[in-house]
């Protein structure tokens, strides 16, 4: 994959930490840095994903109402066919 040249500002006290912490993981600074990044994009995908699961399970009973009056031939919330013709 190519590469992109980044430039960034830092205090001195981030600098030092960020070449520490590369040094001790055996990798360049560069990379520890783009490690760093990638770990947290894929802590906001989960993030998501979680809530929307909590959300699922937190509406799970509405959903599958709705679904069963639908296969009923009703339409969701309960309101029959709605005057539409049925098969």
């Amino acid at each position: 994959m190519a590469k992109t040249q980044m430039n960034v500002r830092v205090d001195e006290t981030t600098a030092q930490a960020a070449r520490e912490r590369a040094l001790a993981r055996g990798v360049s600074v560069n990379r520890y840095i783009e490690e760093l990044v990638q770990r947290d994009a894929a802590e906001v995908g989960r993030s998501f994903v979680d809530a929307a699961a909590d959300f699922m399970k937190s509406y799970e009973s509405v959903f599958a109402d709705e679904f069963e009056a639908l296969e009923a031939g009703g339409l969701p919330g309960g309101k029959g066919t709605g005057g539409l013709p049925t098969a």
